[in-house]
């Protein structure tokens, strides 16, 4: 079992940035792919961005390139995603995924087992 925290998430304008963690424990961290997905009200849940176990391999979603960007830091078992220019469009619930699959990046939300409770991002115009 891995459990997954987010924080980060809050309030911010239209241009702002925000940053959010996801802290991972019960498992050795360097083993799993990270995601972060969103779900904003009435829609399905996106996949954001993703990065590999090893070495880093990184995707993000062709709407949030340029302004978003996942790392992480096996060390302190933590995935980021640094949110820079936001729009009210971004505006949703983000959630920290974690998934084994060994081989390339997984982007559909049924690859990963392992969960958030999710945080809140409000972007106003």
């Amino acid at each position: 079992q891995v459990q997954l925290v987010e924080s980060g998430g809050g309030l911010v304008q239209a241009g702002g940035s925000l940053r959010l963690d996801c802290a991972a424990s019960g498992r050795t961290f360097s083993d799993y792919n990270m995601g972060w997905f969103r779900q904003a009200p009435g829609q399905e849940r996106e996949i954001v961005a993703a990065i590999s176990f090893n070495p880093g391999i990184t995707y993000h979603t062709d709407s949030v390139k340029g302004r978003f960007t996942i790392s992480r830091d096996n060390a302190k078992n933590t995935v980021f995603l640094q949110m820079n220019s936001l729009k009210a469009e971004d505006t949703a619930v983000y959630y920290c995924a974690a998934s084994g699959r060994r081989f390339g990046i997984p982007l559909a939300r049924y690859e990963y087992p392992y969960w958030g409770q999710g945080t809140q991002v409000t972007v106003s115009s």
